[in-house]
């Protein structure tokens, strides 16, 4: 009986040995398992992180361009605005040239044009308070043969100059016409004074 006690006991420790054997590799396993996890979990918080970081980098370059360009064509805008506010000034200040000037102005434009013909010259309402029939007798002298001028009774809508027509067909000096067609030539070297 003491052998069966002996053996009970023997296998019982060898059991006991074999369950701490399996249980320390079973603890060494999952320190294993958890290291490799925790190393896989750091790696992909970084990765997030870096990945996280390049977004938010990305997204402040693109609100500030996009801030960038909002400022540029605001003042690109600003600097068109003053452009035409300037051509409207120069509008307004040929608008108001003296009465001789003015009519200097007509008759010279006119002179040369060259040959006419028969042409209805039409004014705004200030133009017509300075033209009278005299006006238009030595304009007409000075044309000859090239040219025969009459005097519209209607007024034109705009701010000055003239406009001579002959059968629909028009020849525009208003001072917006005359300004509208240099503003192109014009328009760099007024930003280049004002702005430089």
């Amino acid at each position: 009986m003491a052998n069966v006690n002996n053996l009970t006991s023997k296998i019982l420790r060898d059991a006991e040995e074999r369950k701490e054997s399996i249980l320390a590799s079973a603890e060494e396993d999952k320190n294993k398992i958890l290291s490799k996890k925790i190393a896989k979990a750091k790696e992909l918080e970084k990765e997030i992180i870096q990945k996280a970081e390049l977004e938010a980098k990305t997204k402040k370059e693109r609100i500030l361009s996009s801030a960038s360009l909002k400022v540029r064509n605001n003042k690109l805008s600003a600097k068109q605005e003053v452009i035409k506010e300037v051509f409207e000034n120069s509008i307004d200040m040929l608008a108001t040239i003296s009465g001789d000037d003015f009519l200097r102005f007509i008759k010279n434009s006119i002179l040369s044009l060259g040959e006419i013909g028969e042409q209805t010259l039409i004014l705004n309402k200030e133009g017509m308070e300075l033209v009278d029939l005299t006006f238009i007798y030595d304009l007409n002298q000075s044309l000859g043969d090239k040219g025969n001028i009459k005097l519209s009774p209607n007024t034109g809508n705009f701010k000055g100059g003239f406009i001579l027509e002959s059968n629909g067909i028009e020849i525009n000096n208003t001072y917006e016409a005359l300004v509208s067609s240099l503003k192109d030539e014009l328009e760099f070297e007024v930003a280049r004074v004002l702005f430089n």
